[in-house]
């Protein structure tokens, strides 16, 4: 499927420090176009480095990056023409009002969106005319979004864009970033919402001290945690665990009050069954669910780092 796209965004052996502090350890990626790409990662882990990397306002110690050819560290001004960019912490003159600030926005680029229907579907219509330090959290948030859309941009790096938001804003926004995306405009979104990540997300990549720990799409990150697949039933009788945890592809079994639970690769529920014919037992209640992106994330990011390290040399 890539192979049919161009990348849109290439970075190639990323390495930016702070003194002794490695933020970011030879980070390699593509990133195609009209692609929703996720970064995915503990607080520290490199996440926000990478993409001001990617937006010029970092510049690395070693490697390469490119923005539809552009290299934002050198070229800031052609960058400008192709990226817009909603940071987790950006802040804007604080007497400056939502209206202006559209308006100023609008000014940078020759062919602009309206800024007046996307005030409108980022529920900030009603608030043009409210200064910067008088809204709300989340209406800073959706004044930000709505900053990096402006331009026409072929690339959007967002950065935490539900932060602050109420679940129904939430989901709005959740809508137009679909809707920028099926518009053919790259969407690099860093998050810290699995359920955000695992809706949005055509492929995600795990970091954790500075490196990529797993590039795949949702589904393949959770098909390759050790909980792909959780079985739960519940039965009145003692079962014998050992032979549930002794199953080819069985990770974990327990049980809590009558309920038992396995975890474990795509199939096992269907072994799980079969030893309990054996031994005479009907579940009651049986249930077979996915594993969560929640579990992959923790799976890869709990794990011991040297044992990590030396699986990814």
């Amino acid at each position: 499927m890539h192979q049919e796209r161009e990348p849109a965004v290439v970075v190639d052996g990323l390495r930016k420090t702070y003194g002794e502090k490695v933020a970011v350890d030879e980070i390699s990626l593509n990133v195609y176009e009209g692609e929703i790409f996720g970064i995915l990662g503990p607080n520290g882990a490199g996440k926000s480095t990478t993409v001001e990397s990617i937006a010029g306002l970092r510049v690395g110690d070693r490697g390469r990056i490119r923005v539809h050819g552009i290299d934002p560290w050198t070229d800031r001004a052609a960058l400008t023409e192709v990226l817009g960019v909603q940071l987790q912490e950006a802040k804007l003159q604080q007497k400056i009002t939502v209206q202006e600030a559209l308006e100023l926005w609008s000014a940078f680029y020759p062919d602009p969106e309206p800024w007046a229907p996307l005030a409108e579907r980022l529920g900030l219509g009603a608030h043009l005319r409210q200064r910067f330090e008088n809204l709300s959290g989340g209406q800073q948030q959706r004044l930000s979004i709505a900053l990096a859309l402006i331009g026409r941009p072929r690339v959007v790096v967002l950065d935490e864009l539900t932060t602050g938001l109420d679940p129904r804003a939430r989901r709005e926004v959740w809508d137009l970033v679909r809707d920028v995306r099926d518009r053919g405009v790259t969407v690099l979104l860093v998050t810290h919402s699995m359920e955000e990540a695992q809706l949005l997300c055509d492929r995600i990549a795990i970091v954790d001290a500075g490196r990529i720990r797993a590039l795949d799409t949702p589904a393949g990150l959770i098909d390759a945690a050790s909980a792909a697949t959780i079985t739960t039933f519940e039965t009145s009788v003692a079962i014998d665990l050992a032979s549930l945890r002794d199953l080819d592809g069985v990770t974990a079994a327990r049980s809590e009050n009558g309920t038992v639970t396995v975890e474990g690769a795509e199939g096992v529920a269907l072994a799980v069954v079969e030893v309990l014919r054996t031994q005479g037992v009907a579940p009651q209640r049986l249930r077979v669910a996915a594993g969560s992106l929640d579990a992959a994330y923790l799976d890869l990011t709990e794990t011991d780092t040297d044992v990590r390290q030396e699986a990814l040399r």
